[in-house]
C-alpha cells in the first residue's frame, strides 16, 4: 500500500518536472476524478444497454398446442354431460348401454368434427358446462368461444312409438346445414312406464 502511494507520488513530481510545471497535482487529481466519473457513466449505460437487450427478448411462448389432449377433453366432458343428463334415475338402468352403443359413435363424430379445424381454431372450440333438465332434448353443444357460435349439437329425445313402450333416441346436429339434419347416434329402450325427467335425482328416505 505504501509502495502505491510512493509510485504515485513519484509519477507526479516527474510529469511537473515534464512538463516545466504547466500541470499541478491538484489538476492531475481533477484528471483523474474525471475519468473515474467517466468509467462509472461508461458502466452505467453498459448495464442499461444490457437491460434493454435483455427487454427485447421475446417472451418465451405459450406452451404449444396438443391436439390429442385437447380432443380427449372434449370426449371426457361429453361423457360427463351425459351422465349428469341422465341423473340418478336413468342412469342405473341405461347406463351400460349407453357406453357401449351411444358413446362410441359420439365420439367417432367429435373426432370427425375436430378434424375439419386446423390447431388455433380448434383451441378455439368448447363444450357447454350443463345439459339440459326436464324433458329438453341437449346433452352438450360444442361451440366457439369467440364467436358463440354452436358448431355441433348433441341430443336426446323421448319417444313412445305405438304399443312399444319409451325409447332414448339419441342423435346430432351440425352447422352444416344449420342444424337441420338429424344425424342418428342409435336407441335405447326404457320401459313401457314414462322415463324420469332428465337430471332427476333420487329421493334421500
Amino acid at each position: 500500500m505504501k509502495a502505491a502511494i510512493w509510485i504515485r507520488k513519484s509519477l507526479v513530481i516527474l510529469l511537473s518536472v515534464l512538463t516545466f510545471g504547466l500541470v499541478t497535482p491538484s489538476e492531475l487529481a481533477w484528471l483523474a476524478e474525471a475519468n473515474s466519473l467517466k468509467d462509472t457513466k461508461k458502466g452505467l449505460v453498459d448495464e442499461e444497454g444490457l437491460a434493454y437487450l435483455s427487454s427485447q427478448q421475446p417472451i418465451e411462448l405459450k406452451e404449444e398446442f396438443n391436439r390429442e389432449e385437447f380432443l380427449s377433453g372434449i370426449l371426457n366432458k361429453a361423457e360427463v354431460n351425459a351422465f349428469m343428463k341422465f341423473g340418478d334415475k336413468i342412469n342405473p338402468k341405461i347406463g351400460d348401454e349407453f357406453k357401449m352403443t351411444i358413446l362410441p359413435k359420439m365420439e367417432e363424430a367429435i373426432t370427425e368434427m375436430a378434424a375439419q379445424f386446423p390447431d388455433e381454431k380448434l383451441q378455439q372450440l368448447t363444450i357447454t358446462e350443463q345439459p339440459s333438465a326436464g324433458r329438453a332434448e341437449k346433452i352438450f353443444h360444442i361451440y366457439d368461444s369467440n364467436s358463440g357460435k354452436d358448431i355441433i349439437r348433441f341430443h336426446v329425445r323421448q319417444e313412445n312409438p305405438p304399443m312399444e313402450g319409451y325409447w332414448f333416441d339419441f342423435h346430432y346436429h351440425t352447422h352444416h346445414d344449420s342444424f337441420a339434419t338429424h344425424y342418428d347416434l342409435g336407441k335405447i329402450y326404457w320401459d313401457k312406464n314414462t322415463p324420469p325427467e332428465w337430471t332427476s335425482k333420487q329421493r334421500l328416505s
